[in-house]
């Protein structure tokens, strides 16, 4: 009799041993989600007898995309052999128990991520059948030092890969405010999000192929996110958002249809989601004093009327601007190892259209090889721009006040490894002045101090007039510093301390115009709301200083939220996982004034299914 053919049964993916293994397990373990250049095993088992290697063979199709091709990539046939080639797809075998096998598959550094559909022929006494094994999710790994995105550190990895919290750094250089962001690359739905931004994204690439192997590499990759992730005409307030998840599901279930919208804070955090959850290091970086819509790429002007006012021109210097970081290998720049690439997803406005800057490599934007890579000379522009400032004196009309060469690229932020607290990176980005920054204002310059007011700021500008010949004050022998001499608060008057010095032999007479106005963060200079005058006698070589006071009911009516310190929270009763409890929650106001329009906004990973807001 002829031997009979072997019938396979139950086939156990071994979905949590791999998600482990491959630490994917956060994104649970119902789902075979494994990481590119590392091995995953699953078992067969069979019906009727054992494996026989002079009878039986097994072959494998994994196939990605809607129309799968060996060509580009997308479609691989291999067989089942005695050993694993890790320079391609490849799978091997050893019994594991009576009439069952333990097949290990492997998937090489080079694979397209994404979904992908595992099917297995099976021949065995001149039959052959196939059984389709299912979907299963390849990813990006950090952990293997042959693929791109390798980062060698293990506590660079937790954090800037499997950290789903963050902080966000915003405000200006002086006064550094920070808030939480929930990444949530791990949460319900938002790996299939992601990928489903990618096919839509996938127009964006320069290759018309929408199957091309272009999934397999980080750079074109973090190309397609960071132009889809780029819309923030109008809708939500920006800081109604606190995480990524609800924008991005409001995005699916929305059909793919823009969510608006979001400052550049948002759409960094959103796109480092994505980033994340596809296995590319990532983390978001804040720049202070940022050019934006600048005619001049290395020249920000800016335009004051005689009392010191603030106008409206055509070039925009953002207080604060936050892109992506994501660590890759150049392999277009011939990289063999991982460094940090700029991406900004906030489109830039240019003389030709809006563009979306990056991967730029950091070191290059140091270095100014700025022909190295995508729109470096942008990044660099916004790092290294140089401050005019210009007096108006009528319509075509204007006087040349300063110019400044350190106002933009200062402070750059992102979060500490481990900690919620802030690193100063700007050394990654600029070498270090070697000179002495101490500022010498001009006779007619405006030194400008802004104070942090959620998404807007407080402009103070001090204008100092003289008919001395010469523009700067070190010639006219006057030096002046000016600083807060209290932290602002809502609620509270804002001192200013002024320190002058006379440099010369002779006295000074000077007026002094001051005059407050709101700023928006993006540059947009809005109503002057207070104004003083003061004239200040300096005798040869004295020094004084003075304090001028801005009344808290000048500018009380600018919008505000609560510090936490005034919102507090109890859970009623012991908690326990998988079952509701309850929480108190309370908030003092701090102000000698009643409180309108309020709202609270409640969200929390794991507790909520959405955000949830209390009027």
């Amino acid at each position: 009799s002829f031997p009979a053919a072997i019938a396979t049964g139950d086939v156990d993916l071994n979905c949590p041993h791999n998600c482990n293994n491959h630490n994917t397990h956060f994104f649970g373990t119902d789902k075979q989600i494994v990481r590119r250049g590392q091995a995953f095993n699953f078992y067969v088992n069979f019906q009727n007898r054992e494996w026989d290697d002079s009878r039986d063979t097994i072959s494998f199709t994994v196939e990605t995309g809607l129309r799968p091709c060996e060509s580009n990539g997308t479609k691989c046939n291999f067989s089942l052999g005695k050993w694993i080639d890790h320079s391609c797809w490849s799978a091997c075998y050893k019994p594991h128990q009576k009439k069952c096998m333990n097949i290990t598959l492997f998937p090489p550094t080079n694979a397209c991520i994404g979904r992908h559909i595992l099917n297995m022929h099976v021949t065995s006494c001149n039959r052959t059948y196939d059984r389709c094994l299912g979907d299963f999710y390849i990813l990006f790994n950090p952990w293997c030092a042959d693929d791109p995105v390798y980062m060698y550190n293990e506590a660079h990895r937790k954090e800037y890969v499997l950290n789903e919290q963050g902080m966000l750094y915003q405000g200006v250089h002086k006064y550094i405010t920070s808030r939480p962001w929930h990444f949530g690359q791990f949460e319900d739905g938002i790996l299939d999000i992601c990928l489903k931004l990618l096919d839509m994204g996938a127009n964006y690439h320069h290759d018309s192929n929408r199957e091309s192997n272009w999934r397999n590499d980080p750079v074109h990759v973090s190309m397609v996110v960071n132009h889809m992730n780029n819309d923030y005409l109008q809708g939500a307030k920006p800081l109604s958002w606190n995480g990524s998840v609800p924008i991005l599901q409001q995005w699916y279930k929305g059909r793919c249809r823009p969510v608006r919208y979001g400052d550049s804070a948002s759409l960094a955090s959103v796109m480092c989601t994505v980033m994340r959850c596809l296995g590319i290091p990532s983390r978001v970086v804040t720049n202070f004093y940022s050019p934006q819509r600048a005619e001049n790429a290395l020249v920000v002007n800016e335009l004051f009327d005689c009392t010191g006012k603030t106008l409206r021109g055509k070039d925009s210097l953002w207080s604060y601007h936050c892109w992506n970081e994501s660590w890759m290998a150049r392999r277009d720049l011939n990289q063999c190892c991982g460094d940090w690439q700029c991406l900004d997803p906030t489109p830039l406005e240019t003389g030709r259209g809006s563009i979306c800057c990056g991967p730029t490599w950091v070191r290059s934007i140091k270095d100014g090889d700025l022909d190295l890579d995508y729109d470096g000379h942008h990044m660099f522009s916004r790092l290294n721009a140089s401050c005019v400032g210009w007096l108006s004196q009528g319509s075509v009309s204007k006087t040349k006040l300063h110019y400044d060469t350190w106002p933009c690229g200062q402070y750059i932020s992102t979060k500490c490894i481990g900690s919620d607290l802030r690193e100063d990176i700007t050394r990654a980005y600029k070498y270090e002045l070697g000179m002495d920054q101490r500022l010498y204002l001009d006779s007619q310059e405006f030194e400008i101090l802004i104070i942090r007011n959620i998404n807007k700021h407080i402009l103070f500008i001090v204008k100092v007039p003289t008919s001395l010949r010469s523009p700067f004050l070190s010639d006219a022998g006057i030096a002046m510093r000016l600083k807060m001499a209290n932290c602002p608060v809502y609620g509270q008057d804002v001192c200013l301390q002024w320190v002058l010095e006379n440099l010369r032999k002779e006295p000074k007479n000077l007026n002094f115009n001051l005059c407050a106005q709101v700023m928006t963060c993006n540059g947009c200079p809005l109503d002057q709301f207070w104004k003083d005058n003061m004239n200040v006698i300096l005798g040869p070589r004295e020094g004084k200083k003075h304090w001028s006071y801005l009344i808290h009911s000048c500018w009380s009516k600018v919008n505000t939220i609560l510090k936490s310190s005034c919102v507090f929270h109890q859970l009623l009763g012991k908690p326990r996982v998988h079952a509701t409890c309850t929480a108190e929650i309370s908030f003092s106001n701090p102000l000698q004034e009643n409180l309108r329009n309020c709202v609270l906004n409640l969200e929390g990973c794991g507790l909520f299914k959405e955000p949830t807001t209390i009027e």
